[in-house]
């Protein structure tokens, strides 16, 4: 039966804000005081228990998993505006405001140095904006963006996966196009996948990725000149993202695929600062597997050849510049090589403090904050937890640019804290993360390993709070 929640519930200031911070306990309360929902009623429309409610609202659970959240606003029949504040698509897309290409305050043209506002909407103009268009998956985006799904093909499902992507990337040649797509569009579709990565949205990533790739992969056959380079360097983007989605599935065969082809297109981009960019997923994918004094010397070579060009050097310059020196930094740890490590991070260290704030240009999120979060990693390589946690509480946490970069520093100061033997610190740190980016705790192979070591190794004092975390996860050991 749906629930009669009074719509006023979903426009007021405090559930707006339990929603973006995904505090459902909070959500759950409110839903008491101002709906006379009780926690019997709220259970039967969520298909919780009585006393999962009961410990949701006291805090002793948080709900972290994304399909008991998206079980959650199905059930108390959510509005679009508070699904998207709470990090899910609308139910209508139609619903959003899309400008076309004529709108006044319709999308700006993709930018390289900062995040694009590709949604402007008058009603929940900040969280619209926030979600980036994101909310709109697969089919539907591209067909709202382009005016059309790639062309000859038939329309893509709303949601997709890591097979759909595989897919895509294993396939034979697809058919060509008959005309050019909307350049600007395609702009604005690889804008969106790279926020979404960044914010960690990785379900609605999976979904943009696959119709995106398809056409970038034949646009260019009937485009030329600077728009043909343009559309290469699109490319290079979308690849970049997927190698880094497959890493993250621990995928390592698919993710060099993609890495290599974003390379690829960024050669076919004509653009030097392009190549740069791409060569960074290529370390990662070498890294990856294990190559690790390929991987950084591919880093240092690439950054050198960068270094020889600058005059004075461009944000964006620096910024890839310097990711590409971490990056190697972390494959020379890894290697055990630590002369080398300690020379890319002093480098990196450098151009952090001529790029002079934390920025995101070229999606890189360097700056001085970065190259400290890989420091974290880096001494947690080397096995020293203690030198790993003293530099991630020098870590300005507010001033990381991404959230993507925040789970992560998070994810390895509580691999720090277990290796450690704090236990109890090393899941009140998997706890944060999960809360700023819930899809980095239940959608990476990785992140469920550090549970289930969490599980096996808990002491007595933490082990039934673990347990507790795990199984809301999901996680047996």
């Amino acid at each position: 039966m749906k629930p009669d929640i009074p719509d006023s519930l979903w426009e007021r200031p405090d559930t707006i804000a339990a929603l973006r911070a995904r505090d459902i306990g909070r959500l759950f309360h409110l839903l008491r005081q101002y709906a006379g929902r009780s926690q019997t009623t709220i259970g039967s429309h969520t298909n919780l228990s009585q006393g999962k409610v009961s410990d949701i609202m006291n805090g002793r659970q948080k709900v972290v998993v994304f399909e008991v959240i998206e079980r959650i606003a199905n059930g108390l029949s959510m509005p679009d505006p508070a699904r998207i504040a709470l990090g899910l698509a609308p139910r209508n897309v139609t619903a959003l405001h899309i400008p076309r290409k004529d709108d006044a305050q319709g999308f700006a043209p993709q930018q390289a140095t900062s995040n694009v506002e590709v949604v402007r909407a008058s009603d929940e103009g900040e969280s619209v904006r926030r979600r980036q268009f994101v909310g709109l998956t697969g089919a539907a985006l591209f067909n709202a963006v382009i005016g059309r799904g790639p062309i000859g093909q038939d329309p893509q499902p709303e949601s997709s996966s890591i097979d759909d992507l595989a897919a895509i990337l294993t396939e034979p040649s697809p058919t060509l196009l008959n005309e050019a797509p909307d350049i600007e569009a395609l702009a604005r579709v690889v804008a969106a996948a790279k926020q979404a990565y960044q914010a960690c949205y990785y379900t609605e990533v999976l979904a943009l990725l696959p119709p995106l790739l398809r056409t970038l992969r034949i646009a260019p056959s009937v485009m030329d000149g600077d728009q043909r380079r343009r559309v290469h360097a699109f490319s290079a983007e979308a690849h970049h993202v997927a190698a880094s989605i497959l890493l993250k599935q621990d995928d390592k065969g698919l993710a060099w695929l993609a890495a290599d082809r974003s390379l690829q297109a960024a050669h076919a981009s004509e653009s030097p600062l392009m190549i740069a960019s791409s060569a960074r997923i290529i370390t990662h994918a070498l890294m990856d597997g294990t190559h690790h004094r390929a991987a950084y010397t591919n880093a240092a070579t690439a950054a050198e050849r960068m270094a020889a060009t600058f005059t004075q050097p461009t944000p964006n310059d620096l910024s890839v510049y310097g990711s590409l020196l971490l990056r190697g930094a972390i494959a020379a740890a890894q290697h055990g090589n630590r002369t080398t490590t300690a020379e890319l991070l002093d480098e990196a260290d450098q151009a952090g403090q001529r790029l002079e704030h934390e920025g995101n240009h070229m999606w890189t999120a360097f700056g001085s904050g970065n190259v400290l979060c890989h420091r974290v990693n880096i001494a947690l390589s080397m096995g020293d937890a203690g030198t790993a946690i003293e530099a991630a509480r020098r870590v300005d946490i507010d001033a990381l640019p991404i959230n993507e970069r925040k789970a992560t520093l998070l994810l390895d100061a509580s691999r720090a804290f277990l290796m450690w033997g704090k236990h109890e610190q090393a899941l009140h740190v998997l706890r944060a993360a999960g809360q700023i980016a819930p899809e980095e705790i239940t959608g990476r192979p990785a992140t469920l390993r550090l549970v289930r070591d969490l599980i096996e190794t808990a002491p007595i004092s933490t082990r039934r709070e673990t347990r507790e975390y795990a199984e809301a996860l999901g996680v047996t050991p």
